[in-house]
């Protein structure tokens, strides 16, 4: 495989760089088997929303994917549409690879798609709330409140609201503020005299407060109302002598595509202090779209679009209450009678049945390789073993990558006291992990006051690899043990994210992990590797050696076959390999959650590629790629097909060598292969389509059947223990120990 790949470098330099300025975009690409990556994502979370309409999902698992699907959408705007609106204010617009669109074509394109998903969203929300009204969950509104109903909540506006809320009157003297991104208001027009015309209320809903509120009951039934709706209720009071007319709520979703590299940090000031600037600075960039709950009148709604500089199609008038998040709230409200009928039934990740809770985990990985599958498998294995080290006389180091942390984090209290321990700790926290930014600062700032040394990203490059090293001298040697994930080191995403975590002493994988680190250090993002592909250098010709490998096989007359489970697909350059490798004749089959900008079945170009999607109770967030009829070549990583990805951020992927590890690996992959109920295929046309079973196939779940051979395996693993535990002799006290 070596030989011919140099061959073929050898052809490349022969040949000469592809003569590709110049040349329009559309005679460089070949649009007929991709499609554009903003339509992929929106599929992606219309297939989200899709599960608010299973009814084999307990009820209130269902309005959670309300929520979620509308938590998606808003990191769309701020993110995608954001930067795409950037794009669309330059002169000569860049057109997107895979579709030939500019930014502004692509904004088009989601506006269109925009209103059906929201009725969509809507329908599902009207319905399920009136079934969890039967059982008991009522949600009231300003028009539904009568009697005692409306005493208690006049009564709670007065306790709790009115001291801490300012109203606004916008005029001519009082211009539009500046509308905090999400945040929510309430909006009103004000009758005026006849010389004040066009006036505007303006009320911040409290963050401060909660946006639940109980409303006590007789009968037995949870009832309560959202903080805006008592707000709306007791309006009419709120404004002096000016009479509300029309109101609602409103919402703005801000640009968040803020570059924290390209602001440039100002002199004697550190990264730190820089990232808390940036943050404050997102607050306040370009709206993208605005979401209004209620009747507005048009001469009201257009003094609001004006003052944000939005246009007509990016506003949205809904029904249903704006920012979700608070569905999750009342989860703890459910009687317990209803709970096992509106939840999923409780699940708690198992015990991995490699290890034996008495023993040393540092002896037991040394032993041999261990691998983790969260959220089937319990986290603690890892979290036990750098607890362990931090009291180890033998370890000296320990160094660590994180990117996303939680906020109760055991992890990073291990890393405390290992460093005041006197253990050399040193974390490369990444600040810029979009939306985690603060906790990441935060916890910067504990771990460098216990004596942790703590390191940033490299300028330009998010460092999004997990890798934990920790180091022990035996004697005059040294051993390493090194830690790789797909997900992060983040003990609340562990029981919700479908991860694998490799636990190693491998030698090799050790030294390269040392390299790893050191280079970190130093700035160098292009080192040398043995073992680990690493971005922005080393990941993707990885994955091109690969797929060349099994086009070589396939035009050998050999059986070929790639396997890739991954979050997006969106590098240009992977898709067209992939697609070489499919007109040669290799089998490729692949798992992608979100965005796919590949179109599997296209005559010709992608007739042996096959993607399907699972999107269940767990996000699946696993990153796996496997190489060979047998999958004799498998890696881990932490990286999807993105050029953002696979250029633009420090990334790792490692090889599982342990022949054991990778049959479990190639085990689960196979298992949700076999998914079809969850799972959906791609259509040539970019569409998920459900899997069509065959007669007498049997509906099969992947991640259920996870869950029940982790308990099965876990069980199996303990009464083994027993058995050996009661098979041991016992020595009768007083006995001295044998010679």
């Amino acid at each position: 495989m070596a030989v011919k790949d140099k061959d073929r470098k050898k052809d490349d330099k022969k040949k000469g760089p592809a003569p590709l300025e110049g040349i329009p975009q559309a005679e460089r690409y070949d649009f007929s088997y991709t499609q554009n990556r903003e339509l992929s994502w929106l599929r992606f979370d219309d297939r989200v929303l899709a599960e608010a309409y299973d009814e084999s999902v307990p009820l209130f698992e269902r309005l959670k994917f309300v929520s979620i699907f509308e938590s998606n959408l808003d990191e769309f705007f701020m993110i995608r549409i954001g930067g795409l609106s950037d794009l669309a204010t330059l002169k000569h617009q860049p057109r997107d690879n895979k579709s030939n669109l500019t930014p502004s074509e692509q904004i088009d394109k989601v506006f269109e798609a925009l209103p059906p998903l929201y009725a969509r969203q809507a329908r599902a929300f009207h319905e399920l709330e009136e079934e969890l009204a039967d059982r008991g969950m009522v949600r009231l509104e300003p028009s539904t409140l009568i009697g005692d109903e409306r005493t208690f909540v006049e009564g709670y506006f007065k306790s709790f609201i009115s001291p801490i809320i300012s109203p606004l009157v916008i005029d001519p003297r009082h211009p539009f503020p500046n509308l905090r991104n999400g945040g929510l208001y309430l909006v009103c027009s004000l009758a005026a005299s006849a010389d004040e015309s066009g006036l505007l209320g303006l009320i911040e809903v409290p963050a401060s407060l909660p946006r639940v509120i109980e409303i006590p009951s007789t009968t037995g039934e949870y009832r309560y109302i959202l903080l805006e709706d008592v707000i709306m209720s007791c309006i009419d009071g709120c404004f002096g002598s000016y009479e509300p007319q029309d109101r609602a709520v409103i919402r703005v979703i801000r640009n968040a595509d803020i570059d924290p590299d390209g602001e440039g940090v100002e002199e004697e000031e550190d990264y730190r202090q820089h990232m808390k600037r940036i943050l404050k600075k997102r607050l306040r960039l370009q709206p993208v779209y605005l979401f209004i709950r209620g009747k507005l009148e048009r001469e009201t709604v257009k003094p609001i679009r004006q003052a944000l500089e939005l246009s007509g199609r990016a506003t949205a008038v809904v029904d249903i209450p704006l920012d979700l998040g608070y569905v999750y709230s009342l989860e703890s409200h459910i009687p317990e009678t209803s709970r096992h009928e509106l939840l999923f039934d409780p699940f708690t990740p198992q015990n991995n049945p490699g290890f034996d809770s008495g023993r040393s985990m540092r002896e037991q990985v040394i032993e041999g390789d261990k691998l983790l599958f969260y959220p089937y498998e319990s986290m603690n294995p890892f979290l036990d073993l750098v607890h362990e080290a931090a009291y180890d006389d033998d370890c000296f180091s320990i160094r660590i990558t994180l990117y996303r942390v939680a906020k109760q984090s055991r992890l990073c209290e291990s890393l405390i006291a290992a460093a005041e321990n006197g253990k050399e700790v040193t974390v490369l926290m990444e600040l810029r992990a979009r939306f985690d930014e603060e906790n990441n600062i935060e916890w910067a700032e504990r771990l460098e006051e216990a004596g942790c040394t703590v390191i940033y990203g490299s300028e330009g490059f998010k460092c999004h690899s997990k890798i934990c090293q920790i180091t022990y001298r035996e004697g005059m040697a040294v051993t390493r043990i090194t830690l790789l994930g797909t997900g992060n080191f983040n003990e609340k995403t562990a029981k919700l994210y479908s991860d694998f975590m490799l636990m190693t002493a491998h030698p090799g994988i050790g030294e390269d992990a040392n390299s790893f680190f050191q280079n970190l250090s130093l700035g160098n993002l292009r080192g040398s590797y043995r073992y680990l592909g690493v971005a922005p250098a080393g990941l993707k010709p990885l994955i091109m050696t690969g797929l060349n490998r099994e086009i070589d096989r396939a035009q050998a007359g050999l059986p070929a076959r790639v396997f890739f489970k991954l979050n997006s697909l969106t590098d240009r350059e992977v898709i067209d390999k992939i697609s070489e490798a499919s007109r040669a004749g290799v089998q490729v089959e692949m798992i992608i959650r979100g965005i796919s900008c590949l179109l599997p079945g296209v005559p010709g170009k992608t007739e042996n590629v096959h993607i399907r999607s699972i999107v269940g109770r767990y996000l699946e967030h696993a990153r796996v790629y496997a190489f060979g009829e047998d999958a004799d070549t498998v890696y881990l990583s932490s990286a999807d097909m993105m050029t953002r990805n696979t250029e633009h951020r420090v990334e790792i992927a490692f090889p599982v060598l342990d022949a054991g590890v990778r049959a479990q690996v190639i085990q689960y992959m196979d298992i949700q292969l076999k998914d079809n109920v969850k799972a959906r295929e791609l259509t040539p046309k970019g569409l998920w389509a459900p899997i069509v079973r065959a007669v007498g196939d049997e509906p099969f779940i992947a991640q259920e059947h996870l869950m029940t051979l982790a308990i099965d395996r876990s069980n199996s693993a303990e009464k083994a223990a027993s058995k050996r535990a009661a098979a041991r002799p016992t020595v009768p006290m007083g006995t001295p120990p044998a010679a």
